[in-house]
């Protein structure tokens, strides 16, 4: 039997804390009680909240299409990005020339220049004993992530970090003048990228904007709007999660200093500590889609056109998936099986440079520091993220400086 529509409104309000622990207690409760949950916050929307709906709902790309509504909130202004925001076959050229540039030679010949990345954004904090480890070195270090995968120049990166912080925390705060001045800043570097590798193309293997521009769909080349559209995306994508992930690792840690010093003494343990503190504290509670045609899902009927959050972080907290789910276990049997960075069609394009990027970022920050702790009042996400925004840390820096690029590689 369904539900009446009017008995759903405000099954949850997730506007109701920003506390990460308040948030995955919601959706403990939701999963047991109600695990295809509506709300009337930002128009309207579903939440999914258990992981084999979540996984099968990110699984069936016809189904749950992502061309209506890839995040709540919504852009409000319509617009449409490539890949996120098209649906096959019209998102293929695009994940295929991105997936072109993020093989595994690629990503070795960054490392080394991540690392030295690295050391320098770090470098201010330990001078100072301490600082905000997201919103520093958690937005800073990333922007060169994305300078190098793109081969943008070095002066971009300070401006891509300043940018897109501005952005996503006009987004969070739905203050939409402030994100269209950002936004459009970014078209405009998008813009610049283009034009400067129609004029001087790079290998495809090597470039994502090369690899975009040799794509081609019968005979015929990809749209400009569209290619830019998928560069400003790429510019983007890679700054929202980090400074997250590594804020809310970092409190873990502060907490749990048998854990940090086990990973400062044992640096090839981080590749497995990546995996399970990503499960742990996925960034996203927003990802979102809608239906192709109605459907009936735990009794609830969901038309085409309502948002559907397919929730990570609960999904990535469902104990009848991952034992203890609120535990940090080293090697977990079954962690390869986190949503962490999606599923399906629309997994996160940029995985194996995120992975690079969250083992060289932890890594260094171990390495570089005797110890850290968390020494003032920490901030949560808002929609569409879950997790910590702003984390101060105090840092002893480590009596030697740790020799670049040592560390096990994933």
């Amino acid at each position: 039997m369904t539900t009446p529509r009017d008995a759903h409104v405000g099954d949850y309000d997730p506007l109701a804390s920003d506390d990460p622990e308040d948030v995955r207690a919601t959706f403990d409760d939701l999963r047991g009680r109600c695990p295809v949950a509506h709300s009337s916050a930002y128009g309207g929307f579903w939440t999914l909240s258990r992981y084999e709906d979540v996984r099968a709902a990110a699984s069936d790309s016809q189904t749950f299409i992502s061309s209506v509504a890839a995040v709540i909130p919504r852009d409000p202004r319509g617009l449409r990005r490539p890949p996120l925001n098209f649906d096959a076959p019209a998102h293929t050229p695009y994940r295929r020339a991105l997936d072109r540039t993020l093989q595994r030679s690629r990503l070795d010949h960054l490392e080394p220049r991540l690392w030295e990345h690295a050391r320098r954004e770090l470098a201010p904090m330990l001078a100072r004993g301490g600082g905000d480890v997201a919103q520093e070195y958690g937005v800073r270090f990333p922007a060169w992530l994305t300078t190098e995968w793109l081969n943008l120049p070095s002066d971009i990166a300070p401006e891509l970090a300043e940018t897109s912080f501005r952005w996503v925390s006009a987004w969070r705060d739905q203050d939409r003048d402030t994100v269209n001045e950002a936004s459009a800043a970014m078209y405009e570097m998008a813009w610049d990228l283009l034009r400067a590798r129609k004029a001087d193309p790079l290998p495809v293997e090597e470039d994502p904007a090369s690899s975009l521009l040799a794509e081609r769909v019968d005979g015929e080349p990809l749209l400009d709007e569209n290619l830019v559209g998928a560069l400003r995306q790429c510019l983007v994508v890679g700054m929202v999660a980090p400074p997250i992930l590594l804020g809310s690792v970092t409190q873990h840690l502060s907490d749990d200093r048998e854990l940090q010093d086990r990973l400062r003494a044992n640096p090839e343990l981080m590749p497995a500590a990546v995996e399970e503190f990503v499960r742990l504290y996925s960034p996203y509670r927003g990802f979102a889609r809608t239906v192709s045609e109605a459907i009936t899902l735990h009794g609830r009927e969901i038309q085409p056109e309502e948002p559907i959050a397919l929730s990570y972080v609960a999904a990535n907290r469902d104990p009848e998936m991952f034992e203890n789910p609120n535990e940090f276990i080293l090697d977990r049997p079954n962690i390869r099986q986190h949503l962490g960075f999606g599923r399906g069609r629309h997994r996160c394009a940029g995985m194996p440079l995120a992975r690079l990027g969250i083992r060289v970022a932890l890594t260094h920050l171990l390495q570089a520091t005797a110890s850290f702790h968390v020494n003032g009042p920490t901030v949560g996400a808002r929609m569409p993220e879950v997790g910590l925004t702003s984390v101060p840390l105090e840092l002893t820096p480590a009596r030697q400086e740790p020799r670049l690029g040592q560390m096990a590689r994933a």
